[in-house]
C-alpha cells in the first residue's frame, strides 16, 4: 500500500480517537438523565493542636500511619507539671489539717463557753444572796461574752480552712487537666496526612502537631450548569471514576447542592447568562466501599464523577456495575 494512503488512513483514525475521546472527557456521550464534571478526591483534615506552650516529648507515628480514635499520638514533657501537681496535693493535704487543727480550736472554745456559762448562772445566784459584789458579776459576764466570741473566731477559721481545702483540690485538678492535655489522642479514626514537629521542639500555646485526615468522609466536589444542578437531587447515585483507575466504578451519593451558583455575575438578567450559572455539587463516596478499600484511598487523585438525574434510567454499561 501506498505510503501516503497509509498515512492518511492513520490521520483519519487519529482524529476519530480523538473526537471520542474528547465527547467522552466532555461528558457529551453520556445518555440523557445523566451528568458528570471532574474533580478530585477530598476529606476532611483535623490538626490536633496544642493548648499550652511546652516542649515535645514523644511523637509515636508518622505520616501515613494509620490511627484509631483516642489512640495517643504525642506528648509533652510535664515535668514542670508533675512538680506542681505534688506541691499542689501538699497543700490540699496541710489544709486539711489545717481544718482538723480549726475544728480542735472550736472544740475547745465550746467548752470554755459552757464553763463560763455555768460560772455565770452561780454567780447571778450569789448576787442575788448579796455573797459577790455586781462588779465581779460584771466581770463574770464579760467572760461569758469573750468565750462567745472565740468560739464564732474559731468556727469562722474552719470555714477558712475550707475553702483554702477547696482552693487547693481546683489547683491540683487544673493541673490534672493540663496533664491531661499535654497527652494528644486521635480526634478521629484516620490517617496522618502531616507530622508537623519533632521531639525537643518548642510550641507555642495552639501549635499544631499534627494533621489527621478522616478517611470516614471522601468526597468529590464537581461543578454543574443550571440545567442539570436543578435536576439534581439530594441522595442521587453517583459514580466516581478516578484517572488513575479508569475501570473502576466508586460507588457514592450526592450529599450536598450549593444553593448559590459561581463563576457568573450575582445578578443575571438573561437566558444566556443564566446558562453559564454554576452550582457546586459534593458527592460522597460509599460507607462499605471506604472501609474495604481504606488503605488505597488517597485525596487529590483526579476523576470523573458521573450523576444520575433521573433513578428511572439504567446506567451505561461502562458505569453500570459498582466496582
Amino acid at each position: 500500500m501506498n505510503k501516503s494512503i497509509v498515512g492518511v488512513v492513520l490521520f483519519v483514525l487519529l482524529a476519530i480517537g480523538f473526537t471520542v475521546a474528547n465527547k467522552y472527557m466532555n461528558g457529551s456521550t453520556l445518555p440523557e438523565g445523566f451528568a458528570s464534571g471532574n474533580g478530585r478526591l477530598e476529606a476532611n483534615e483535623f490538626d490536633v493542636a496544642s493548648k499550652l506552650p511546652g516542649r515535645v516529648a514523644e511523637v509515636f507515628v508518622q505520616e501515613g500511619d494509620q490511627v484509631q480514635h483516642g489512640q495517643i499520638l504525642a506528648l509533652l514533657d510535664t515535668r514542670e507539671l508533675d512538680a506542681r501537681l505534688n506541691q499542689a496535693e501538699a497543700q490540699v493535704e496541710q489544709a486539711r489539717q489545717s481544718k482538723t487543727f480549726a475544728l480542735a480550736v472550736v472544740r475547745q472554745r465550746k467548752s470554755e463557753l459552757a464553763l463560763a456559762k455555768k460560772n455565770l448562772q452561780r454567780s447571778k445566784n450569789l448576787y442575788q444572796n448579796r455573797s459577790i459584789p455586781l462588779v465581779q458579776l460584771q466581770q463574770i459576764e464579760t467572760t461569758v461574752l469573750s468565750a462567745e466570741a472565740g468560739v464564732a473566731a474559731a468556727e469562722a477559721q474552719v470555714v477558712m480552712q475550707e475553702a483554702a481545702i477547696k482552693a487547693a483540690i481546683a489547683q491540683a485538678d487544673t493541673i490534672k487537666t493540663q496533664l491531661q492535655d499535654s497527652i494528644f489522642r486521635a480526634p478521629i479514626s484516620g490517617r496522618i496526612l502531616y507530622r508537623l514537629v519533632e521531639p525537643g521542639e518548642v510550641i507555642g500555646m495552639g501549635g499544631r502537631i499534627l494533621t489527621v485526615l478522616d478517611l470516614t468522609d471522601v468526597y468529590m466536589n464537581l461543578y454543574l450548569p443550571t440545567t442539570q444542578a436543578g435536576n439534581v437531587a439530594l441522595g442521587a447515585e453517583a459514580r466516581i471514576v478516578l484517572d488513575a483507575r479508569p475501570n473502576e466504578n466508586i460507588p457514592a451519593k450526592v450529599k450536598f447542592v450549593a444553593p448559590r451558583a459561581q463563576f457568573t455575575p450575582r445578578q443575571v438578567e438573561t437566558r444566556s447568562e443564566r446558562e453559564k450559572l454554576m452550582f457546586r455539587v459534593k458527592v460522597k463516596i460509599d460507607q462499605e466501599y471506604l472501609q474495604k478499600n481504606i488503605d488505597q484511598i488517597k485525596t487529590g487523585l483526579p476523576g470523573v464523577t458521573y450523576i444520575r438525574l433521573d433513578e428511572n434510567k439504567e446506567w451505561p454499561d461502562e458505569l453500570g456495575p459498582e466496582s
